[in-house]
């Protein structure tokens, strides 16, 4: 006997007329406003677009913005891998942006914060939202709030910068990669001694935590280490082939057995462990996936690296702008990037910038 079960009726979408019930209009104005004909107040039709919004109509809704969102990116000048990644992956963001979208991008050296000031509080157009990877420096502090109180939305990237009022950052839990790098070096380190500690400027927030946090697991939970005090590189290869150099041929040289790098310049370390023979006893942790620190994890010089994913801040970084200027819909989730961990047995095919940049 045939079943006389009827199939479940599809969900119906929106007529004219719930969505005009809803928007309180007439079903002819949202009749203009979803088929874009004739001219509605725009009051009138974002009453309409956000009512068909509510009811779900299964159609490409019409947008409410007009002329140009403008928006500026302020880095600091750093010849890093890391910063020339950060460039290349906002260029692609920037091919992928709607065409009312435009970017601004400032490069300015990172040591000059009364220029950093200036472009943050007096830029050269009107701005809709700013990206910025700077020192946290008062200057720098004291525009940001500035800004923020005016009601620019501002997005900190891979470093955050306090006290400045509402913001989004854009990056990993600094503190804890550092905690990550102090617990790896404590499990592998050969037996008890010392550690060094390297990193870049200590004005950015990121290299501050980084170290703090370090410092703070290494005490905790390994007392047979002692770490050194943190020395400032500035990413330079020779101040870090100095301070590695310096601290292996000192009397207590032989007491190293781990070091954490939190920046770049990594050249020089892997040169001062080379000159003195120490390559494969020390247990080195860096920052980044860079094709420099590639080669040294691949040799066994290095043991571990915390990648940041400079793609992915990027990209959290214009989401949230975007959803803030109205063309994303769903807020992006307000978390810390995740950070990646890289061994010699984990090295992706792909290299960390293309041989042409």
């Amino acid at each position: 006997m045939p079943s006389t079960a009827t199939a479940p009726r599809r969900k119906r979408s929106a007529r004219f007329v719930e969505i005009a019930l809803a928007a309180n209009v007439s079903t002819a104005t949202v009749n203009r406003v979803l088929n874009e004909r004739g001219s509605v107040a725009p009051e009138t039709r974002a009453r309409v677009v956000a009512a068909a919004k509510q009811l779900g109509v299964p159609r490409l809704l019409p947008d409410l913005r007009h002329g140009l969102t403008r928006l500026d990116v302020i880095f600091a000048r750093s010849p890093t891998p890391f910063f020339r990644r950060l460039e290349l992956a906002l260029q692609r963001s920037m091919q992928m942006l709607d065409r009312r979208i435009v970017v601004h991008r400032h490069t300015l050296p990172e040591d000059d914060d009364a220029a950093i000031a200036r472009a943050i509080t007096h830029p050269p157009q009107r701005r809709d939202g700013l990206v910025i990877a700077a020192r946290d420096t008062p200057p720098v502090r004291a525009a940001l709030r500035t800004l923020a109180a005016q009601g620019v939305p501002i997005v900190t990237l891979m470093s955050d910068i306090g006290e400045i009022g509402p913001r989004h950052y854009a990056g990993i839990d600094n503190v804890h990669a550092g905690r990550t790098a102090g617990h790896f070096i404590g499990r592998l380190a050969p037996r008890p001694g010392r550690m060094l500690v390297l990193s870049n400027s200590l004005r950015y927030r990121a290299h501050v935590d980084r170290t703090e946090g370090c410092r703070s697991v290494i005490a905790e939970r390994f007392p047979a280490l002692v770490c050194a005090d943190v020395v400032e590189c500035f990413d330079d290869p020779d101040r870090s082939f100095d301070a590695v150099d310096q601290a292996l041929r000192a009397r207590t040289g032989k007491d190293v057995v781990g070091l954490y790098h939190s920046g770049a310049g990594s050249a020089g370390i892997a040169a001062a462990l080379q000159r003195r023979g120490r390559t494969h006893d020390v247990v080195w942790v860096g920052h980044e996936l860079s094709d420099e620190h590639r080669e040294q994890l691949a040799l066994g010089h290095m043991d571990l690296v915390i990648d940041q994913d400079p793609d992915g801040q990027v990209l959290s970084a214009m989401q949230h702008l975007l959803h803030h200027c109205g063309f994303l819909d769903a807020a992006p989730a307000a978390v810390p990037t995740e950070f990646r961990l890289f061994c010699a047995e984990n090295l992706p095919a792909r290299p960390y910038l293309p041989s042409s940049s």
